[in-house]
């Protein structure tokens, strides 16, 4: 299993989907497929199921689903709790290419 730390300490931004499996029908993740589409590799796209990475989302302080984190370096550059559309996501992560 791959290390938190390792995921986020890359020179590309990378945008993190912490979600739980009841709210993905609010947040379907097709919106994440799009936003991985329109970046292609300038940018990593992941999601972090919550009830399965407990521990993280507690470190974390995510108490509201989703919560996206947008890192890079390893260091956290934007977080936002509640749903986000596509085009919002991609100019956010653009900002940090």
């Amino acid at each position: 299993m791959t290390k938190f730390g390792d995921i986020i300490s890359t020179d590309k931004p990378v945008l993190i989907d912490f979600y739980t499996a009841w709210e993905e029908v609010d947040n379907p993740a097709a919106t994440l497929r799009s936003v991985a589409a329109a970046l292609g590799d300038k940018a990593k796209v992941i999601k972090i199921d919550v009830e399965k990475n407990e521990f993280l989302a507690d470190a974390l302080s995510v108490k509201g689903n989703p919560t996206f984190m947008i890192y890079k370096n390893g260091e956290m550059k934007w977080r936002q709790t509640g749903n986000q559309d596509a085009k919002t996501l991609i100019g956010l992560v653009q900002q940090y290419l």
